[in-house]
């Protein structure tokens, strides 16, 4: 579909809280369509629809190394926790920067996939930490906000 631009930090959209998805229709279909276009041509491993201007609660993880790539959810919310690890976290909305950000080990997911229909995610490690970095975009919060460290990067070590 189309490449979008990804907001960066300071844009007032990122700390906004999004709307749930009523329903699963073509515009959803199409922003979905955006997001992978815009996750694949740049580095990352997840985006959230607000990062490209979207206010509604759909996110994309694709570590590239799963059965299942790459996972959408609709309206995700993380049901089960455990665990606490810190690790080192960057963002498609703060290029240049990373920071030491405490999130759990183990996370279950609950929402819908693309088709409407419901989903369960059990994630730990990487794949946990995902989940929680797209979900806080959804609720207005960059990983900035937990970080209890923050570091610029030297030029091309994105």
């Amino acid at each position: 579909m189309a490449v979008r631009k990804i907001l960066q930090y300071g844009d007032k959209r990122l700390n906004t809280v999004c709307a749930k998805v009523e329903k699963v229709d073509r515009k959803i279909l199409n922003l979905i369509d955006d997001m992978m276009d815009t996750l694949y041509e740049g580095t990352g491993i997840g985006l959230a629809a607000p990062q490209i201007g979207v206010l509604k609660r759909v996110i994309l993880i694709d570590l590239g190394e799963e059965e299942e790539n790459p996972i959408i959810v609709i309206n995700p919310i993380i049901t089960a926790q455990s665990g606490n690890e810190k690790d080192f976290e960057g963002c498609l909305s703060y290029l240049g920067h990373e920071g030491e950000v405490f999130r759990p080990t183990n996370v279950t997911v609950e929402g819908i996939n693309y088709k409407g229909k419901p989903v369960t995610y059990k994630a730990e490690g990487l794949l946990a930490r995902a989940f929680c970095h797209e979900i806080d975009h959804l609720d207005g919060i960059m990983y900035i906000d937990r970080a209890e460290e923050m570091y610029e990067l030297a030029e091309g070590e994105e």
